[in-house]
């Protein structure tokens, strides 16, 4: 018997070529966040964090490099949390797949310590954002609060139409607009897959958002 090698059609492998790297942006929208080795955080020990303040970070990791080629010169950041008041303490809430507290966790808004946030199993740098708005600030952090409250669940659907569920931008944005300053220029990028067609706010529309000033980069 003889079996006859399948050759590929050019047309072919150019489409799978574009899905493959098509797949791999889904992906690094669904994690959002990267693992890389080593212990303790990236957060400077003289960091003064404030409520309603917008953090960014970034690891080392394929899928961060993943994000930043996807978004080219303007790919700098990952993932992106708010800094919040929870009974005095000051913690980041942030939206993120794939980080259960224990075991049978479900992917969700999540609150942490900031050094949590910005541990070096998680986070390479990082940046922290201020808004020009103090009132405007703490009012976010409190929608934000209360997302987390609610238990939202992560939004594997990026639907931004659906606030019963968000992913790490949409909350942030989600947070400010409830507090009565939706920000200004953060626009929807498309990135088109096979068979769907998702407009997302990506990290570096939060990070280059006129609204914000910035604090600290590290």
């Amino acid at each position: 018997m003889t079996i006859r090698a399948r050759t590929l059609s050019r047309p072919y492998c150019i489409y799978m070529n574009r899905y493959r790297l098509s797949l791999m942006l889904l992906i690094l929208l669904s994690a959002c966040t990267d693992r890389q080795a080593g212990d303790g955080s990236v957060l400077p020990q003289d960091c003064r964090l404030r409520v309603g303040d917008v953090v960014l970070r970034c690891g080392s990791g394929l899928l961060s490099h993943a994000v930043l080629m996807a978004e080219g010169s303007r790919g700098v950041y990952s993932h992106v949390g708010i800094v919040v008041d929870s009974a005095g303490v000051q913690m980041i809430v942030h939206a993120v797949p794939d980080e259960p507290d224990f075991e049978g966790d479900i992917d969700r808004v999540k609150m942490e310590a900031p050094e949590a946030f910005f541990r070096r199993t998680k986070a390479q740098r990082g940046a922290v954002l201020r808004h020009r708005d103090s009132l405007v600030a703490q009012r976010a952090a409190i929608q934000a609060l209360k997302a987390y409250q609610r238990r939202v669940l992560f939004d594997h659907e990026y639907n931004d139409a659906d606030t019963t569920r968000m992913y790490c931008t949409e909350l942030i944005v989600y947070a400010f607009d409830r507090a009565g300053a939706a920000l200004q220029g953060v626009e929807h990028q498309r990135l088109p897959l096979p068979g769907l067609d998702y407009e997302c706010v990506m990290p570096s529309d939060i990070f280059e958002c006129r609204d914000f000033y910035l604090i600290n980069r590290f």
